[in-house]
């Protein structure tokens, strides 16, 4: 039984140092103007992170101006749901920005 075992244990060692077999990659998709279509969709999902990040920045702004106007121990339902609004935001924004990494 020992020298199967030490078969085995190779066997297990030689696949394990085996590189990994590269996936075949597929060829880039181009639009009919030419265009790739990942570039494409990169420039889409960059112009709209950065409209976004606009409306991210205004909208902490105005958080903080609603924290200013608050008195010390009341917070208003409004300015709660626009601390969830700026999170959802940011949230959308990382992960478009992690889509293409």
């Amino acid at each position: 039984m020992l020298p199967i075992a030490r078969i085995m244990m190779a066997f297990l060692l030689l696949a394990a140092q085996r590189p990994p077999r590269p996936e075949p990659e597929e060829p880039p998709v181009v639009l009919p103007s030419g265009k790739s279509q990942k570039r494409e969709i990169l420039k889409a999902d960059f112009e709209k992170s950065k409209s976004e990040a606009a409306d991210l920045l205004e909208l902490a702004q105005q958080l903080k101006e609603d924290l200013e106007k608050n008195d010390a121990y009341v917070l208003d339902l409004r300015t709660l749901k626009k601390a969830e609004d700026i999170e959802k935001l940011a949230k959308r924004i990382k992960d478009r920005m992690k889509r293409h990494i």
